[in-house]
């Protein structure tokens, strides 16, 4: 089990083998829901499919702008 400390900021710093465990890296962004049951689950913010153009190696020259994928 992982522990962290509230700063009189309300910052904590997230575990090293959570951050691991979630593939954060430094500028990610997490998001935190609050259950019904005062359960509170934190996740990684995905990425949209803009902010990941590029990232991937290419197996065609044909190109597909991204306003056509029919994401928004």
């Amino acid at each position: 089990m992982a522990e962290a400390a509230v700063t009189s900021k309300g910052q904590i710093t997230i575990p090293v083998e959570i951050r691991r465990a979630m593939g954060l890296q430094s500028q990610d962004r997490v998001v935190f829901t609050i259950l019904p049951n005062g359960t509170t689950v934190m996740r990684a913010k995905t990425r949209s499919v803009k902010e990941v153009v590029g990232s991937l190696k290419r197996r065609t020259k044909r190109r597909v702008p991204t306003d056509k994928l029919g994401f928004h």
